[in-house]
């Protein structure tokens, strides 16, 4: 029994002729002690004991045997470590819950035996970075019970993959314990030495998750103030780790906060109290508390494993699933042409932009209102808020829907709107109903500004009835992906991001600064709308808010770039016609932006550095996008090409023409030949990236 216990949690990761050696060494050495220690009365203690010291101690490494999860059970919790390449990123961590009824769990806990499995098998996406993906990963599922009281049993499941590592809570049908009323969830995140964190604050549950990010000392992050999610660790030896959660479902959303100089687990509150947290039936899991970890960003980038920790889609009909391009009025101002329709929520309204999306095959135009107001009846007083008598299955007087719906449809566009929640929540089977008889493919769904499990909930039951009816769904004022849109292929997007919209009314603007911010936080927990294709650059100093015809800071190859940088199923073309059209000499790339996809079927990521640039490659068919971001300090990058397969292609090149500082919407178009092996050398301006094409020849 000795020899078992020592082989299985000892001796799992070393070749077969290893173990026989060990095995035989063993035997000699038992038979030894047990002809010298059965007559000390000490053989019997031996045998009883050894197994269950064996099993209060726990390792699991990743398939690359790089990144390495320790469990050990003590009397007063469970403790948990994390060492990658030798270096240890979190120290000994203790994991435990708080319930309304019967109180803490977490200390007097036995352990059964756990249960081991490796995976390595692939599954496809809908929509993503990546068409299909392997899940490699090893995982242990660690059965806890506690040993007095109710006797209560909840399972740490964990999975170690080769770029991070994540645990949850499992909580399994038993026979003494039917629901739970969940007061904290005590998991946290001991960090070994004092890395940069860059992260998003927050003083309340109650935010958009829209800010903006700072970097600083995890010693001087202030004690007991909200951290949003991802955020992100780099240590001094260039490895990097983002916390985040995966599969959020039925549960309340995670924050981060410092106690004791510890990160702790903080749940957003059910509404109208402080208490509860989460109240569920059994059987009930937890989401994932995930740790993406390299010593190179890039692969952060690339990862897969959000949604690798989420189930496949029940969806048996996938077909009308369409991710594309859309309009979007409202950020431009609602800018009309100067002809004789009176602008406003109306037909000719919406047909000016129907008409320049079918021109351009820009698959959706996005219907919203006018002036402020939304194209359903509502006795609010404007976008943000929901009157008594709101309905959104009634147009205003002014607007013929089903008009508008078959127009498109005969342009070859598809129509979609945008919904308060507040507006939709309550009718969703009726105002879905009427939605599809009109021909609408899918909604923004706005304002929802929370993450507490009823919100969750919420959304999922939009998501789940949506679907039914085939329609798409774009949450905006909306908490970070967490990899669910492998379950629900119809989520295209979330906003979650200080976005392009501030350059509306926010006196600085977006810098190029926070748009890296943003790819190395935020954007590492998927899809983020931003509201692109503002197409009127100028120089920083010369930047100044416009509600209407908004100005952008940074250069006209920097917002092409964006496309390619930031993955969402449901990009926007958020200006005006006439932003786009008709500019001789300025070469605005906008065939390049309606031809180029929003899924994709390869993510790499040849170069980055934190903070100043990042080049990112997609693949989509045979063809490549490559698009580099800078920050406000021009630069020369070179971009290896390594990710080609063999053979040449045609590289139509998108860069920074060489007066962008005093006109950042000039760019300079040319065409040449790569291959695999290659490394291209690029001037970017400040604020600049560039784009290319890879056409396979």
């Amino acid at each position: 029994m000795v020899i078992k216990y020592f082989l299985y949690y000892h001796c799992k990761e070393v070749g077969l002729f290893t173990q026989l050696v060990v095995y035989v060494g063993l035997i000699v050495v038992n038979t030894l002690l047990m002809n010298f220690l059965k007559y000390s009365g000490l053989f019997l203690l031996l045998i009883v004991t050894l197994p269950v010291v064996a099993q209060k101690n726990i390792t699991l490494k990743s398939p690359d045997g790089q990144l390495v999860f320790s469990f050990e059970l003590t009397d007063k919790a469970p403790l948990y470590r994390v060492a990658y390449q030798g270096k240890t990123l979190i120290e000994d961590s203790p994991l435990g819950l708080s319930f309304q009824e019967n109180g803490n769990f977490g200390s007097n806990l036995k352990m059964s035996k756990p249960g081991f499995r490796k995976v390595d098998e692939t599954y496809e996406l809908v929509v993503g970075k990546a068409k299909t993906v392997r899940d490699q990963h090893r995982q242990v599922l660690i059965p806890l019970t506690e040993q007095g009281g109710a006797k209560r049993q909840v399972n740490l499941a964990v999975r170690v993959f080769n770029d991070g590592l994540a645990f949850r809570y499992e909580f399994p049908r038993q026979q003494n314990w039917s629901s739970y009323t969940l007061l904290d969830e005590h998991s946290t995140f001991n960090i070994a030495d004092d890395p940069t964190v860059r992260t998003l604050f927050w003083g309340n549950y109650t935010n958009s998750h829209e800010g903006f990010y700072q970097t600083l000392p995890l010693s001087q992050v202030k004690a007991d103030t909200l951290m949003d999610m991802p955020t992100l660790f780099e240590f001094p030896e260039k490895i990097y780790m983002a916390i985040t959660e995966a599969n959020l479902r039925d549960y309340a959303g995670m924050y981060l906060l410092k106690q004791g100089g510890v990160l702790t687990s903080q749940l957003s509150p059910l509404p109208g109290q402080k208490e509860i947290k989460v109240k569920a039936t059994l059987p009930h899991h937890t989401p994932w508390r995930v740790m993406m970890i390299s010593d190179r960003i890039g692969k952060l980038m690339e990862s897969n494993i959000l949604t690798s920790l989420n189930e496949p889609t029940q969806f048996k009909d996938v077909s009308w699933i369409h991710p594309g391009k859309t309009s979007f009025h409202w950020w431009n101002g609602d800018i009309t042409p100067d002809t004789t329709f009176a602008p406003g929520i109306n037909f000719e309204t919406n047909k000016y932009y129907i008409d320049f999306c079918a021109r351009h095959h820009i698959d959706y135009h996005a219907v919203i209102g006018y002036g402020g107001f939304a194209w359903y009846t509502s006795d609010a007083a404007g976008y943000g808020e929901v009157g008594p008598h709101t309905d959104v299955t009634r147009p205003v007087p002014s607007l013929d829907m089903p008009r508008v719906c078959a127009y498109a449809k005969q342009q070859g566009v598809g129509i979609h709107v945008w919904v308060h929640w507040k507006a939709i929540y309550p009718t969703l089977e009726k105002a879905f109903t009427q939605f599809e008889q009109w021909g609408i493919k899918g909604m923004m769904v706005d304002f929802l500004d929370r993450d507490d499990q009823e919100m969750v909930n919420i959304q999922e039951e939009i998501l789940q009835k949506a679907a039914e009816h085939h329609l798409y769904v774009q949450f905006h004022g909306a908490y970070k992906p967490t990899g669910l849109h492998r379950t629900y292929p119809n989520e295209f997007t979330r906003e979650g991001a200080l976005n392009y919209e501030n350059n509306k009314w926010r006196e600085e603007g977006l810098s190029p600064e926070h748009d890296l911010n943003v790819v190395f936080t935020r954007a590492l927990a998927g899809a983020t709308d931003y509201h692109l294709g503002g197409f009127r650059a100028v120089p920083a100093d010369e930047f100044k808010t416009q509600y209407t015809r908004p100005l952008m800071i940074g250069t006209r190859c920097h917002m092409l770039a964006m496309y390619v940088v930031l993955e969402s199923y449901l990009t926007s073309l958020c200006d005006y016609p006439e932003a786009y059209e008709g500019q001789p000499g300025l070469q605005p790339g906008l065939q390049l932006l309606t031809e180029m996809p929003t899924t994709w079927d390869e993510t790499h990521i040849p170069t980055a550095e934190i903070d100043n640039y990042v080049t990112v490659a997609r693949r989509k068919g045979t063809d490549w996008y490559v698009g580099s971001l800078n920050n406000s300090e021009a630069r020369t990058i070179k971009v290896p090409v390594d990710f080609l397969p063999s053979g040449n292609y045609t590289a139509e090149l998108y860069t920074d023409a060489p007066d962008a500082a005093q006109h950042p919407n000039h760019l300079t178009q040319q065409t040449q030949t790569v291959s695999r092996g290659d490394v291209l050398t690029f001037t970017l301006a400040a604020g600049g990236g560039q784009v290319m094409r890879l056409v396979k020849q």
